[in-house]
């Protein structure tokens, strides 16, 4: 005779509910009378189990768990599905090493003409010489330029940011992507959500959910926010947004167009940007 290979799932199906509970309930025990043949020891798992056990269990969800748990508390199973999501999103192996000495010099550049509106190419060239860096003036230039930063004589001129959006409060949105990873059944898929916030008034709009967002859809976002009758960006006379390839020129003259002038953020200053920033942070921990 073939030997018994126990319940298959198609009994559990065919089990009235009933059964089906008392099936359950005699699988915990007997994990219980398994645990107490074991005694105080631990048992140890190896990776490949835990990433079973903690798929199975974000199903399930942490009340339920409660109740089955046997071989570890809901909160270690948790834990388990928490470290499973980062390290499936772990980029360290592909970071990049550390930048070169030019690179630094160049960021350092970069800084001073911003904190510094009066400075000229030659003045940022003596800073950094200063700091043991040698650079033409022609370089500092060119990375200016290449950061969209304007001579001194220009930049000299301009309002600060503190009192740009003085002059627009109340008519000045900001707009950024977070993202959610998703339990799907080919498994985590990571989406993109893009949001607009109104920065008097901290109202936050979702505009669109996606999980590889392009230009078409970033077009039709923008349709949506500027529609006549409910349109987010209603009575908006500047957005605030960072130089991510998605916010793209054609997307960036759509708004202007519509009279919604995109203000682009200079590199490497989320600061400028605080308000969507800290929504993004709210997200994150919650």
């Amino acid at each position: 005779m073939p030997h018994d290979m126990g319940p298959t799932p198609l009994h559990f199906l065919l089990l009235p509910l009933r059964h089906q509970q008392n099936a359950i309930e005699y699988l915990i025990e007997e994990n219980r009378v398994l645990r107490e043949h074991l005694g105080p020891k631990r048992v140890r798992l190896n990776d490949q189990q835990r990433r079973r056990l903690a798929l199975k269990a974000k199903i399930l969800g942490r009340k339920t768990l409660q109740q089955l748990c046997t071989l570890a508390t809901p909160d270690t199973i948790m834990r388990w599905y928490r470290r499973l999501v980062a390290r499936k999103y772990d980029g360290s192996k592909q970071r990049k090493p550390p930048a070169s000495k030019h690179g630094e010099a160049k960021q350092l550049a970069l800084q001073m003409a911003q904190e510094n509106k009066t400075w000229g190419y030659l003045g940022i060239v003596g800073a950094l010489q200063h700091l043991g860096f040698k650079v033409a003036r022609s370089t500092v230039a060119r990375w200016l330029a290449e950061a969209d930063i304007d001579p001194a004589t220009t930049r000299s001129k301009k309002t600060s940011w503190s009192q740009f959006l003085r002059a627009h409060w109340g008519a000045i949105v900001a707009t950024e992507f977070f993202t959610v990873e998703v339990l799907t059944w080919h498994g985590l898929v990571r989406y993109h959500a893009m949001f607009v916030i109104d920065l008097k008034s901290r109202l936050v709009a979702v505009a669109g959910v996606a999980r590889d967002p392009d230009e078409r859809w970033t077009m039709q976002v923008a349709r949506n926010l500027l529609d006549a009758c409910d349109g987010f960006l209603l009575g908006k006379t500047h957005i605030i947004l960072n130089r991510a390839p998605i916010f793209s020129k054609k997307f960036r003259r759509f708004l202007a167009d519509a009279g919604v002038k995109p203000v682009r953020l200079p590199p490497f200053s989320p600061d400028l940007n605080s308000h969507a920033e800290r929504f993004v942070g709210s997200v994150r921990r919650e």
